[in-house]
Protein backbone atom coordinates (compact mmCIF):
# COMPACT_ATOMS: atom_id res chain seq x y z
CA UNK A 1 0.00 0.00 0.00
CA UNK A 2 1.06 3.11 -0.88
CA UNK A 3 0.78 6.11 1.99
CA UNK A 4 1.27 10.21 1.74
CA UNK A 5 4.62 9.78 3.91
CA UNK A 6 6.52 13.07 3.07
CA UNK A 7 9.39 12.13 0.84
CA UNK A 8 12.24 12.03 3.95
CA UNK A 9 9.95 9.43 5.10
CA UNK A 10 9.62 7.63 2.14
CA UNK A 11 13.40 7.91 1.90
CA UNK A 12 14.61 6.92 5.02
CA UNK A 13 12.26 3.88 5.74
CA UNK A 14 13.50 2.40 2.00
CA UNK A 15 16.57 2.29 3.70
CA UNK A 16 15.92 0.76 7.36
CA UNK A 17 14.06 -1.86 5.61
CA UNK A 18 17.30 -2.72 3.40
CA UNK A 19 19.26 -2.58 6.52
CA UNK A 20 16.52 -4.64 8.10
CA UNK A 21 16.91 -7.21 4.91
CA UNK A 22 20.28 -7.25 4.32
CA UNK A 23 21.79 -7.39 8.13
CA UNK A 24 19.17 -7.43 10.77
CA UNK A 25 16.98 -10.01 9.67
CA UNK A 26 19.74 -12.59 8.30
CA UNK A 27 21.19 -12.33 11.98
CA UNK A 28 18.03 -12.88 13.60
CA UNK A 29 17.50 -15.97 11.33
CA UNK A 30 21.04 -17.00 12.25
CA UNK A 31 20.41 -16.89 16.38
CA UNK A 32 16.60 -18.92 15.68
CA UNK A 33 18.24 -21.46 14.05
CA UNK A 34 21.38 -22.18 16.03
CA UNK A 35 19.88 -20.91 19.75
CA UNK A 36 23.06 -18.76 20.39
CA UNK A 37 21.88 -15.77 21.83
CA UNK A 38 22.70 -12.59 19.97
CA UNK A 39 25.71 -10.82 22.10
CA UNK A 40 25.93 -6.70 23.67
CA UNK A 41 28.72 -6.90 21.48
CA UNK A 42 27.15 -7.40 18.02
CA UNK A 43 23.68 -5.02 18.98
CA UNK A 44 26.77 -2.57 19.35
CA UNK A 45 28.60 -3.66 15.91
CA UNK A 46 24.96 -2.89 14.68
CA UNK A 47 24.69 0.40 16.44
CA UNK A 48 27.75 1.25 14.16
CA UNK A 49 26.61 -0.27 11.29
CA UNK A 50 23.40 2.02 11.65
CA UNK A 51 25.57 5.25 12.26
CA UNK A 52 26.88 4.46 8.90
CA UNK A 53 23.59 4.07 6.90
CA UNK A 54 22.61 7.59 8.73
CA UNK A 55 19.85 5.52 10.67
CA UNK A 56 20.76 5.71 14.17
CA UNK A 57 18.47 6.75 16.96
CA UNK A 58 15.98 8.28 14.04
CA UNK A 59 13.72 10.03 16.54
CA UNK A 60 16.51 12.02 18.34
CA UNK A 61 17.74 15.31 17.44
CA UNK A 62 21.14 15.46 15.42
CA UNK A 63 23.10 17.73 18.32
CA UNK A 64 22.51 14.22 20.52
CA UNK A 65 23.42 12.02 17.94
CA UNK A 66 20.56 10.89 16.48
CA UNK A 67 18.71 11.64 12.74
CA UNK A 68 15.97 14.84 14.01
CA UNK A 69 13.33 13.17 12.22
CA UNK A 70 9.71 14.68 12.92
CA UNK A 71 7.65 12.22 14.45
CA UNK A 72 5.27 11.87 11.36
CA UNK A 73 8.84 11.21 10.10
CA UNK A 74 10.24 8.48 11.79
CA UNK A 75 6.47 6.73 12.06
CA UNK A 76 7.21 4.20 8.91
CA UNK A 77 10.78 3.62 9.81
CA UNK A 78 9.38 2.04 13.23
CA UNK A 79 7.47 -0.19 10.97
CA UNK A 80 10.09 -1.55 9.27
CA UNK A 81 12.28 -2.40 12.53
CA UNK A 82 9.42 -4.23 13.43
CA UNK A 83 9.34 -6.14 11.32
CA UNK A 84 12.65 -7.77 13.41
CA UNK A 85 12.50 -9.22 16.79
CA UNK A 86 15.65 -7.10 17.30
CA UNK A 87 14.62 -4.30 14.72
CA UNK A 88 14.50 -0.97 17.16
CA UNK A 89 17.32 -2.36 19.03
CA UNK A 90 19.56 -2.46 15.78
CA UNK A 91 19.28 1.34 15.19
CA UNK A 92 18.03 2.42 18.97
CA UNK A 93 14.68 2.89 18.74
CA UNK A 94 13.76 0.54 21.24
CA UNK A 95 11.17 1.15 24.21
CA UNK A 96 11.67 2.08 27.20
CA UNK A 97 14.63 4.07 25.79
CA UNK A 98 13.14 6.08 22.96
CA UNK A 99 10.37 6.95 25.25
CA UNK A 100 13.00 8.10 27.94
CA UNK A 101 14.89 10.00 25.25
CA UNK A 102 11.94 11.92 24.27
CA UNK A 103 11.03 12.97 27.19
CA UNK A 104 14.57 14.23 28.36
CA UNK A 105 14.62 15.86 24.91
CA UNK A 106 11.55 17.67 25.34
CA UNK A 107 11.69 19.04 29.45
CA UNK A 108 15.04 17.54 30.48
CA UNK A 109 17.70 21.18 32.00
CA UNK A 110 20.47 21.68 29.68
CA UNK A 111 22.38 19.91 32.91
CA UNK A 112 20.22 16.16 32.62
CA UNK A 113 20.29 16.52 28.30
CA UNK A 114 24.44 16.78 29.58
CA UNK A 115 24.57 13.65 31.86
CA UNK A 116 21.90 11.92 30.62
CA UNK A 117 20.59 12.27 27.34
CA UNK A 118 23.87 12.22 25.14
CA UNK A 119 25.15 8.75 26.85
CA UNK A 120 22.29 7.26 26.88
CA UNK A 121 21.29 8.23 22.92
CA UNK A 122 24.81 6.33 22.60
CA UNK A 123 23.73 3.50 24.25
CA UNK A 124 26.68 4.46 26.74
CA UNK A 125 23.65 3.99 29.90
CA UNK A 126 19.82 2.76 29.74
CA UNK A 127 16.68 3.91 31.99
CA UNK A 128 13.73 2.67 33.04
CA UNK A 129 9.79 4.93 32.94
CA UNK A 130 8.97 3.67 36.45
CA UNK A 131 5.20 4.13 36.74
CA UNK A 132 2.71 0.96 37.81
CA UNK A 133 2.59 -0.37 41.10
CA UNK A 134 1.51 -3.27 42.78
CA UNK A 135 -2.24 -3.09 43.76
CA UNK A 136 -3.82 -1.14 45.01
CA UNK A 137 -1.31 1.17 43.36
CA UNK A 138 -1.46 2.90 40.29
CA UNK A 139 -1.95 0.99 37.29
CA UNK A 140 -5.05 1.56 34.85
CA UNK A 141 -5.99 4.19 37.15
CA UNK A 142 -3.08 5.91 37.81
CA UNK A 143 -4.82 8.81 40.24
CA UNK A 144 -4.31 5.36 42.62
CA UNK A 145 -0.72 6.33 42.83
CA UNK A 146 0.92 5.08 46.23
CA UNK A 147 4.29 6.34 45.24
CA UNK A 148 6.00 9.93 47.15
CA UNK A 149 8.62 12.22 46.90
CA UNK A 150 8.84 14.43 49.95
CA UNK A 151 10.93 17.71 50.12
CA UNK A 152 13.28 17.72 52.72
CA UNK A 153 16.04 21.03 51.95
CA UNK A 154 17.36 20.76 48.45
CA UNK A 155 16.24 16.76 48.25
CA UNK A 156 13.42 14.71 47.40
CA UNK A 157 13.12 11.58 49.51
CA UNK A 158 11.33 8.94 47.47
CA UNK A 159 9.64 6.05 48.88
CA UNK A 160 7.85 4.04 46.20
CA UNK A 161 7.13 0.05 45.45
CA UNK A 162 7.17 -0.15 41.43
CA UNK A 163 6.65 -3.18 39.20
CA UNK A 164 5.95 -3.73 35.31
CA UNK A 165 9.35 -1.41 35.19
CA UNK A 166 10.52 -2.16 31.38
CA UNK A 167 14.32 -2.20 31.08
CA UNK A 168 14.54 -1.84 35.05
CA UNK A 169 16.84 -4.61 35.50
CA UNK A 170 19.62 -2.68 33.77
CA UNK A 171 19.04 0.81 33.70
CA UNK A 172 21.71 2.86 35.04
CA UNK A 173 18.33 5.69 36.33
CA UNK A 174 14.95 5.55 36.69
CA UNK A 175 12.12 8.12 35.79
CA UNK A 176 9.83 7.39 38.63
CA UNK A 177 6.48 8.82 39.27
CA UNK A 178 5.58 9.97 42.97
CA UNK A 179 2.89 11.82 44.70
CA UNK A 180 5.06 15.08 45.63
CA UNK A 181 1.79 17.27 46.82
CA UNK A 182 -0.15 14.99 48.62
CA UNK A 183 -2.73 17.90 49.43
CA UNK A 184 -3.16 18.18 45.40
CA UNK A 185 -5.05 16.31 42.92
CA UNK A 186 -2.99 13.66 41.91
CA UNK A 187 -3.30 15.17 38.00
CA UNK A 188 -1.41 18.57 40.09
CA UNK A 189 0.72 17.11 42.48
CA UNK A 190 2.72 14.43 41.01
CA UNK A 191 6.25 14.60 39.44
CA UNK A 192 8.80 12.67 37.50
CA UNK A 193 12.18 12.75 39.69
CA UNK A 194 14.96 11.35 38.16
CA UNK A 195 16.67 8.69 40.28
CA UNK A 196 20.27 6.72 39.35
CA UNK A 197 20.53 3.18 39.79
CA UNK A 198 23.44 2.91 42.69
CA UNK A 199 21.60 5.61 44.67
CA UNK A 200 21.11 4.11 48.51
CA UNK A 201 17.79 2.76 49.10
CA UNK A 202 17.22 1.29 45.32
CA UNK A 203 16.64 -2.51 45.72
CA UNK A 204 16.22 -4.45 42.23
CA UNK A 205 13.93 -6.85 43.67
CA UNK A 206 13.49 -9.34 40.47
CA UNK A 207 12.58 -9.79 37.14
CA UNK A 208 9.08 -10.62 36.45
CA UNK A 209 8.42 -13.71 34.65
CA UNK A 210 5.99 -13.25 31.89
CA UNK A 211 4.46 -14.18 28.58
CA UNK A 212 7.07 -13.45 26.07
CA UNK A 213 9.79 -12.88 28.49
CA UNK A 214 12.36 -15.72 26.23
CA UNK A 215 14.31 -13.31 23.65
CA UNK A 216 17.22 -13.86 21.56
CA UNK A 217 19.76 -11.22 23.00
CA UNK A 218 21.94 -12.10 25.79
CA UNK A 219 21.07 -8.90 27.62
CA UNK A 220 17.71 -9.23 28.72
CA UNK A 221 15.43 -5.81 29.35
CA UNK A 222 12.30 -7.11 31.01
CA UNK A 223 9.80 -5.75 33.64
CA UNK A 224 11.31 -5.24 36.62
CA UNK A 225 9.98 -4.88 40.05
CA UNK A 226 12.11 -2.20 41.90
CA UNK A 227 11.64 -0.74 45.23
CA UNK A 228 13.05 2.88 46.91
CA UNK A 229 12.70 3.13 50.13
CA UNK A 230 14.09 6.78 51.26
CA UNK A 231 16.20 7.70 48.90
CA UNK A 232 17.60 10.90 48.47
CA UNK A 233 17.90 12.86 45.62
CA UNK A 234 18.75 16.39 44.47
CA UNK A 235 15.26 18.62 43.59
CA UNK A 236 17.28 19.05 40.33
CA UNK A 237 16.67 15.45 39.41
CA UNK A 238 13.25 16.87 38.40
CA UNK A 239 12.09 16.05 35.25
CA UNK A 240 9.86 19.30 34.05
CA UNK A 241 7.96 21.15 36.92
CA UNK A 242 7.11 19.68 39.76
CA UNK A 243 3.53 18.71 39.68
CA UNK A 244 3.35 18.65 36.25
CA UNK A 245 4.14 14.67 36.04
CA UNK A 246 1.01 13.74 34.13
CA UNK A 247 1.05 16.11 31.81
CA UNK A 248 4.85 14.65 31.08
CA UNK A 249 4.15 11.47 31.03
CA UNK A 250 0.72 12.08 28.67
CA UNK A 251 3.36 13.94 26.24
CA UNK A 252 5.71 10.78 26.33
CA UNK A 253 2.96 8.24 25.81
CA UNK A 254 1.07 9.59 23.41
CA UNK A 255 3.60 9.51 20.85
CA UNK A 256 5.34 6.14 22.23
CA UNK A 257 1.78 5.03 21.93
CA UNK A 258 1.68 5.56 17.95
CA UNK A 259 5.49 3.99 17.76
CA UNK A 260 4.38 0.93 19.34
CA UNK A 261 1.39 0.73 16.86
CA UNK A 262 4.32 0.91 14.20
CA UNK A 263 6.49 -1.39 15.87
CA UNK A 264 3.44 -3.91 15.94
CA UNK A 265 2.16 -3.42 12.94
CA UNK A 266 5.39 -4.63 11.26
CA UNK A 267 5.42 -7.49 13.23
CA UNK A 268 1.98 -8.36 11.89
CA UNK A 269 3.33 -7.52 8.15
CA UNK A 270 6.09 -9.99 8.27
CA UNK A 271 4.15 -12.79 10.20
CA UNK A 272 1.93 -12.49 7.01
CA UNK A 273 4.59 -12.47 4.76
CA UNK A 274 5.93 -15.53 5.93
CA UNK A 275 2.05 -16.86 6.53
CA UNK A 276 1.74 -16.48 2.38
CA UNK A 277 5.08 -17.36 1.53
CA UNK A 278 4.20 -21.01 3.37
CA UNK A 279 0.27 -21.43 1.82
CA UNK A 280 2.52 -21.14 -1.87
CA UNK A 281 4.72 -23.69 -0.96
CA UNK A 282 2.41 -26.11 1.14
CA UNK A 283 0.15 -28.85 -0.54
CA UNK A 284 -2.36 -30.69 1.13
CA UNK A 285 -6.00 -32.19 -0.16
CA UNK A 286 -5.04 -31.80 -4.11
CA UNK A 287 -3.83 -28.34 -3.78
CA UNK A 288 -1.77 -25.83 -2.40
CA UNK A 289 -3.45 -24.13 0.86
CA UNK A 290 -2.83 -20.93 -1.27
CA UNK A 291 -5.63 -22.30 -2.85
CA UNK A 292 -7.77 -22.24 -0.06
CA UNK A 293 -11.04 -20.17 -0.53
CA UNK A 294 -11.34 -19.65 3.36
CA UNK A 295 -7.76 -18.83 3.84
CA UNK A 296 -7.69 -16.40 0.88
CA UNK A 297 -10.82 -14.74 2.16
CA UNK A 298 -8.76 -14.86 6.24
CA UNK A 299 -5.49 -13.19 4.16
CA UNK A 300 -7.81 -10.66 2.54
CA UNK A 301 -9.17 -9.62 5.97
CA UNK A 302 -6.20 -9.48 7.57
CA UNK A 303 -4.62 -7.11 5.13
CA UNK A 304 -7.69 -5.00 4.92
CA UNK A 305 -7.56 -4.48 8.62
CA UNK A 306 -4.00 -3.76 8.76
CA UNK A 307 -4.52 -0.97 6.36
CA UNK A 308 -6.99 0.27 7.97
CA UNK A 309 -4.81 0.20 11.86
CA UNK A 310 -1.66 1.90 9.64
CA UNK A 311 -4.10 4.92 8.16
CA UNK A 312 -5.46 5.22 12.01
CA UNK A 313 -2.15 5.54 13.10
CA UNK A 314 -0.69 8.13 10.33
CA UNK A 315 -3.75 10.19 10.67
CA UNK A 316 -3.21 10.10 14.53
CA UNK A 317 0.47 11.46 14.25
CA UNK A 318 -0.71 14.22 12.03
CA UNK A 319 -2.98 15.47 14.58
CA UNK A 320 -0.35 14.71 17.32
CA UNK A 321 1.86 17.29 15.97
CA UNK A 322 -1.16 19.93 16.54
CA UNK A 323 -2.75 19.33 19.49
CA UNK A 324 -2.60 16.11 22.17
CA UNK A 325 -4.88 13.99 19.32
CA UNK A 326 -5.51 11.76 22.88
CA UNK A 327 -9.36 10.01 21.29
CA UNK A 328 -7.07 9.66 18.04
CA UNK A 329 -4.38 8.44 19.49
CA UNK A 330 -6.63 5.92 21.88
CA UNK A 331 -8.50 5.16 18.77
CA UNK A 332 -5.61 3.84 16.70
CA UNK A 333 -4.24 2.04 19.95
CA UNK A 334 -6.90 -0.18 20.65
CA UNK A 335 -7.33 -0.87 16.95
CA UNK A 336 -4.17 -1.58 16.07
CA UNK A 337 -3.40 -3.54 19.21
CA UNK A 338 -6.08 -6.10 18.50
CA UNK A 339 -5.87 -6.09 14.48
CA UNK A 340 -1.94 -6.75 14.91
CA UNK A 341 -3.05 -9.72 17.69
CA UNK A 342 -5.60 -11.26 15.14
CA UNK A 343 -3.41 -10.91 12.75
CA UNK A 344 0.00 -12.03 13.59
CA UNK A 345 -2.63 -15.76 15.82
CA UNK A 346 -3.67 -15.94 11.58
CA UNK A 347 -0.29 -16.14 10.58
CA UNK A 348 0.54 -18.83 12.85
CA UNK A 349 -2.58 -21.04 12.10
CA UNK A 350 -1.74 -20.81 8.49
CA UNK A 351 1.46 -22.27 9.13
CA UNK A 352 0.81 -25.20 11.84
CA UNK A 353 3.20 -26.97 13.12
CA UNK A 354 5.68 -24.62 11.41
CA UNK A 355 4.09 -21.74 13.24
CA UNK A 356 4.08 -23.18 16.68
CA UNK A 357 7.48 -23.68 16.17
CA UNK A 358 10.36 -20.90 16.72
CA UNK A 359 12.49 -21.38 13.98
CA UNK A 360 10.35 -18.89 12.72
CA UNK A 361 10.08 -15.58 14.31
CA UNK A 362 6.13 -16.06 14.26
CA UNK A 363 5.91 -17.71 17.50
CA UNK A 364 7.88 -14.85 19.63
CA UNK A 365 5.41 -12.10 18.03
CA UNK A 366 2.50 -14.24 19.10
CA UNK A 367 4.09 -14.30 22.46
CA UNK A 368 4.82 -10.72 22.46
CA UNK A 369 1.71 -8.94 20.62
CA UNK A 370 -0.70 -10.17 23.34
CA UNK A 371 1.01 -7.48 26.04
CA UNK A 372 0.00 -5.25 23.58
CA UNK A 373 -3.78 -5.24 24.74
CA UNK A 374 -2.21 -4.49 27.80
CA UNK A 375 0.76 -2.06 28.12
CA UNK A 376 0.52 1.73 27.18
CA UNK A 377 -2.87 1.26 28.02
CA UNK A 378 -5.38 -1.60 28.96
CA UNK A 379 -8.08 -2.25 25.57
CA UNK A 380 -10.85 -1.24 28.31
CA UNK A 381 -9.14 2.39 29.49
CA UNK A 382 -8.84 3.21 25.94
CA UNK A 383 -12.31 2.55 25.09
CA UNK A 384 -13.82 4.48 28.27
CA UNK A 385 -11.84 7.19 27.02
CA UNK A 386 -13.28 7.31 23.74
CA UNK A 387 -16.76 7.01 25.02
CA UNK A 388 -16.84 9.88 27.45
CA UNK A 389 -15.54 11.68 24.29
CA UNK A 390 -18.28 9.90 22.34
CA UNK A 391 -21.37 10.83 25.04
CA UNK A 392 -19.86 14.58 25.64
CA UNK A 393 -20.85 15.06 22.15
CA UNK A 394 -24.25 14.04 22.22
CA UNK A 395 -27.42 16.48 21.70
CA UNK A 396 -29.76 15.41 23.94
CA UNK A 397 -32.31 18.08 21.96
CA UNK A 398 -31.86 15.73 19.16
CA UNK A 399 -32.43 12.83 21.30
CA UNK A 400 -35.81 14.79 22.58
CA UNK A 401 -36.92 15.50 18.71
CA UNK A 402 -36.25 11.73 17.77
CA UNK A 403 -37.70 9.46 20.06
CA UNK A 404 -41.38 9.56 19.59
CA UNK A 405 -42.68 7.34 22.34
CA UNK A 406 -45.11 8.55 25.45
CA UNK A 407 -43.32 10.12 28.29
CA UNK A 408 -42.53 7.06 30.53
CA UNK A 409 -40.61 5.47 28.07
CA UNK A 410 -38.85 8.25 26.84
CA UNK A 411 -37.64 9.30 30.35
CA UNK A 412 -36.21 5.42 30.44
CA UNK A 413 -34.77 6.07 27.43
CA UNK A 414 -32.81 8.73 28.43
CA UNK A 415 -31.79 7.77 32.04
CA UNK A 416 -30.60 4.71 30.06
Amino acid sequence: MKYHDSETAKEVAGRVESFMDEVVIPREREALETGERITTGEIEDLWEQAKDRDLFAPQVPEEYGGQGLDFSDMLPSFEQVGRSLIGALAIRANAPQEGNMHTLEMVGTEAQKEEYLQPLVQGEISSAFAMTEPKQGGGSDPKMLQSTAVKDGDEWIVNAHKWWTSDGLNADFYLVMARTDLDAHPYEGTSIILVPRDADGVEVVRNIPHLGGHGITEREGGHAEVKFDDVRVPVENTIGEAGQGFQVAQMRLGGGRLTHCMRYSGMAERSLEIAKAYLQEREAFGTTLEEKQALRHRIADAETHLHAARTMVRHAARELDESDARIEVAMSKVFTANVTQETIDLALQCCGGNGIGKDLPIAHFYEAVRAFRIVDGADEVHRRSIARWAFEDVDETEIENTLQFDDDLRIDALEQ
